[in-house]
C-alpha cells in the first residue's frame, strides 16, 4: 500500500476514530444469549456518526479513491445492525425506517446463490467473504424477528449455506479434519474479526431456528476451531489482525477485546474471557502499545 497523502489521511482517521469504518465498537448494549435481539458488538456509532443519512433515503457509501464511491455490503449491514440496536434502545421510528431500508437493499442485492458480492471493487476474482455472509444473515434474521416475514428467514439460510460451502466449491469455509475456519477473504489466511462476525451470523441462525443438528454442530465446530487458533492470533504483547503476520491496529485490537467478551457471554467458555482480559491488559501498558503501533505503521508502509 503506497505511502500517499490519501492513505496517510485514511490511516489518521482510522487511528483517531474519525473514520465511519473504524468507529468505537465495544460490547453490544442489548443482545441476549440464545435469541436474536441486539447485536454483539456496538455498531450504533455507525449511525450516529452520520446523522444526515437518517433524514435521507441514502445509504452509506465507501470511498475507494479517485473520487469514486460504492455501496459496500458490509458497511450497509453494519449500519443496519446499528440502526436496529438504536431502535431497540430508543423506540424511535427513524431508526426502524433506516433498518428497513438496509433490509430492502440487502434483499435486492443478494444473489441467487445466497451471496453478496462484497469485494467486487478490489478483488473481482474473489468477491465473496464469510464476514459479509454472516452479517447479512444477522441483519435478515433481525428483520424476520421484527416483521415475521418468512422470506427474511429463508434468505438468511441461503446466506449461511453459502458461507458454509467449502472454498473449493465457491464458498467461504475451510474444512480441515475436525476444524472449520470461516474466511473473510477466500484467497488469504484467516482474519480474526471477520471469522468472529461470520460466527455471530451462524449463532443467530441457530438461535432463530432452534436447530440442534446440522447448523448447531457446525457452530460448535467453528467455535472450537477459533478457540484452538487463538494462540496464533496472539503476538505475546498484542493481538494479530490475521494469520498472515499482520498485527492489529489499535482499532482492531479493541474490537478483538469486545468480540472475545461477547463470545464469552454467548458460550460461557473461559478461554474467551482470558483473551479479552489479556488483550485489555496490553492496552494499559505503554511499551506494549507503542511496540504494536510502531510495527503496524511499519507493516502499512511496506504494503
Amino acid at each position: 500500500m503506497a505511502l500517499t497523502l490519501y492513505n496517510i489521511k485514511r490511516w489518521y482517521l482510522m487511528l483517531t476514530g474519525q473514520s465511519v469504518l473504524h468507529v468505537h465498537q465495544d460490547l453490544g448494549k442489548c443482545f441476549a444469549v440464545g435469541e436474536v435481539r441486539g447485536y454483539y458488538n456496538n455498531l450504533t456509532e455507525k449511525v450516529t456518526m452520520e446523522p444526515a443519512l437518517l433524514e435521507s433515503d441514502d445509504l452509506p457509501l465507501l470511498d475507494i479513491g479517485h473520487g469514486e464511491k460504492v455501496h459496500f455490503p458490509v458497511a450497509i449491514f453494519q449500519y443496519g445492525l446499528g440502526a436496529y440496536d438504536l431502535y431497540l434502545l430508543t423506540g424511535e421510528e427513524v431508526y426502524r425506517r433506516k433498518f428497513e431500508q438496509c433490509l430492502r437493499w440487502t434483499v435486492e442485492h443478494q444473489e441467487d446463490s445466497g451471496a453478496w458480492s462484497n469485494f467486487f471493487y478490489i478483488y473481482p476474482d474473489h468477491p465473496y467473504g464469510a464476514m459479509a455472509q454472516g452479517e447479512g444473515a444477522s441483519l435478515l434474521l433481525r428483520g424476520h424477528v421484527l416483521t415475521g416475514k418468512a422470506d427474511y428467514l429463508q434468505r438468511a439460510q441461503r446466506a449461511i449455506d453459502f458461507m458454509l460451502k467449502p472454498v473449493e466449491e465457491g464458498g467461504t469455509a475451510v474444512y480441515d479434519d475436525h476444524r472449520l475456519t470461516l474466511l473473510e477473504y477466500t484467497h488469504m489466511p484467516a482474519v480474526m474479526n471477520g471469522w468472529v462476525f461470520a460466527l455471530f451470523g451462524l449463532y443467530d441462525y441457530v438461535a432463530a431456528t432452534g436447530d440442534k443438528e446440522h447448523y448447531a454442530q457446525l457452530l460448535d465446530r467453528t467455535t472450537a476451531s477459533l478457540e484452538q487458533t487463538l494462540p496464533q492470533f496472539d503476538r505475546g504483547y498484542w493481538s494479530m489482525y490475521d494469520l498472515d503476520g499482520r498485527i492489529a491496529s489499535p482499532f482492531y485490537h479493541r474490537l478483538h477485546i469486545a468480540q472475545m467478551q461477547a463470545l464469552h457471554r454467548l458460550t460461557g467458555h473461559p478461554v474467551f474471557d482470558r483473551y479479552a482480559a489479556r488483550w485489555q491488559d496490553d492496552t494499559t501498558h505503554v511499551v506494549r502499545r507503542t511496540r504494536a503501533f510502531l510495527l503496524k505503521a511499519w507493516q502499512k508502509i511496506k504494503e
